[in-house]
């Protein structure tokens, strides 16, 4: 096994910010500095910053373009070309703008926010708790990620799955500041973890929208588009016996404010059909995105795994 593999084997989260002392992370350090300092922006300033942000991004990085251009044409056909056009330009500014409330989840109390943010479907929740089983919320990949979970937390005690920073001063930050809002940030991998804290019956944040290649997954639709769906959502649930609830938030059209949604329960789930289940979580994060299509992560190749590995990618660009 060559030393890189075996170095990237056994890297383990180090939120120790002692072990980060040596000057090669001075470069990371500067830039956590710069995101520190973003968060004392009005939010005002932010939005309009992140704004310009995204309508860079929408100029100069074409392949992220051409992944949300083509997502866009598969999910909305109904649209006219100008229409989609606007909705990729919109997106952009709108993860722009995420880009920006990053700096407002890690480093500014979500205190100073609860006047911006507005909760819907609280009860949901608490009369989940009375059973004593756990919840899974249901998210999504919207732009607001990062300071949405923020937010939640001002109204639930709740623990989160993410995905680990490839750079470990970076994580170290991140997983520290989550872990200031929430209980405990599990790597996205570890499923024991999860399961202790369900039998605990705390309320763990769970987003399975994205295409994570081959393995435990079935096709089913999104947008009406077959994609590469996981069936862990629905192992969960059965294995714990938690209850499924769905939640989004989202960032307001007409004015600076917030809003988080949490809905009713997945009744008889799972199923034990693995793609009527599958079909059920698309379908309830298809629903929550149509509300604020913009606000959704359509740079990721959603469908980038086909059903068949003969079928010609979606993503692939035509040649001049």
């Amino acid at each position: 096994m060559s030393h890189s593999k075996l170095k990237k084997r056994k890297r383990v989260r180090d939120t120790n910010f002692a072990h980060y002392r040596h000057p090669r992370w001075w470069p990371t350090w500067i830039t956590i500095g710069l995101i520190w300092l973003l968060a004392k922006l009005p939010l005002r300033v932010q939005w309009g910053a992140g704004r310009l942000i995204g309508e860079l991004a929408y100029r100069t990085l074409s392949s992220r373009r051409h992944i949300c251009r083509v997502n866009i044409d598969l999910c909305f056909p109904e649209l006219g070309d100008a229409e989609r056009e606007e909705l990729v330009r919109k997106t952009f500014h709108s993860n722009g703008i995420g880009i920006m409330e990053i700096s407002l989840a890690w480093f500014r109390d979500p205190e100073s926010l609860r006047h911006l943010t507005q909760v819907h479907g609280l009860d949901y929740v608490n009369d989940a708790l009375e059973k004593g089983k756990g919840i899974l919320l249901l998210g999504g990949h919207y732009s607001t990620l990062d300071l949405g979970g923020s937010l939640v937390s001002l109204f639930i005690d709740a623990d989160v799955m993410q995905r680990d920073h490839n750079n470990p001063l970076m994580n170290a930050v991140m997983t520290r500041s989550r872990e200031k809002r929430y209980g405990v940030a599990l790597n996205s991998k570890d499923l024991r973890g999860l399961f202790k804290r369900l039998r605990a019956n705390r309320i763990v944040w769970y987003a399975a929208d994205q295409d994570y290649g081959r393995k435990g997954i079935v096709f089913a639709p999104f947008f009406g588009v077959e994609a590469a769906s996981i069936t862990a959502t629905a192992r969960i649930a059965e294995r714990s016996e938690c209850v499924v609830i769905p939640f989004s938030h989202f960032r307001r059209d007409d004015e600076i404010g917030y809003d988080i949604y949490f809905h009713p329960p997945l009744e008889d789930f799972p199923s034990g059909d693995d793609e009527v289940d599958a079909t059920r979580v698309n379908a309830t994060i298809e629903r929550e995105v149509r509300k604020h299509p913009d606000q959704y992560l359509w740079m990721h190749r959603r469908f980038k795994t086909r059903p068949s590995r003969d079928d010609p990618g979606f993503y692939r660009r035509k040649r001049p």
